[in-house]
């Protein structure tokens, strides 16, 4: 399949979709990038608690949303 195509279905299948379920797309899209940069800091910092990750991950986020 041609990739214009397979946006068209996917955007087809998108409009379909109640609001509902965009919105818990959206979320769990966003909950899989938070846990790709957990890892991604745990990698930097192996020696990291829960909690300083959670905290290097809020920072992130705030810098992200600063720029």
């Amino acid at each position: 399949m041609e990739p214009n195509a397979a946006l068209e279905m996917q955007l087809a299948r998108y409009r379909e979709m109640t609001c509902e379920e965009r919105v818990q797309i959206a979320l769990r899209l966003h909950e899989l990038a938070c846990e790709m940069a957990r890892l991604g800091i745990r990698r930097q910092h192996p020696n990291a608690s829960a909690k300083e990750v959670e905290k290097l991950l809020r920072e992130r986020l705030e810098l992200a949303r600063a720029l």
